[in-house]
């Protein structure tokens, strides 16, 4: 992706809002992204559109998955030198409960990488990081910049 080397020559390889820019879908959610330290989290603004269950209401489990997803991509950006978007070799995602109509947050842990694939364990809350309402892990083929 030329926009990971175009950010990486201008000094600005960690700039992930820059990234959720380029990502239509990302844009669509308002998906946003801030860095604490050597983590990262995630944060989904709520808005009507991201509604799926209107008796409750609750965010649609596509927009929770896809949180998810970026969440563990996100972080493996930020924690490696990779030439291109880590591609998705398989996800897997635990609906805990309800994504209530308010402000959603994410985390990802890397549990293992390697030089091509990485493990990553990702969760997302809302008022408590004790309380998670999804959980998923997945396994994501890297590109590492040849060095």
């Amino acid at each position: 992706m030329k926009l990971l080397q175009s950010l990486r020559d201008q000094g600005r390889g960690r700039d992930l809002e820059a990234l959720l820019e380029a990502i239509p879908y990302a844009r669509f959610l308002g998906l946003q992204v801030e860095a604490q330290g050597d983590e990262i989290i995630t944060i989904l603004p709520f808005s009507d559109q991201l509604v799926g269950n209107t008796n409750l209401p609750a965010i649609h489990g596509g927009a929770v998955g896809a949180m998810l997803e970026m969440t563990a991509v996100l972080q493996l950006l930020y924690d490696t030198s990779c030439e291109r978007l880590p591609k998705t070799v398989d996800v897997s995602f635990d609906y805990l409960r309800s994504a209530r109509a308010q402000m959603t947050f994410g985390r990802a842990i890397v549990t293992r990488q390697g030089r091509r694939v990485a493990n990553v364990r990702t969760e997302l809350w809302q008022e408590s990081r004790l309380k998670p309402v999804a959980a998923g892990h997945g396994h994501f083929l890297l590109s590492p910049l040849d060095d």
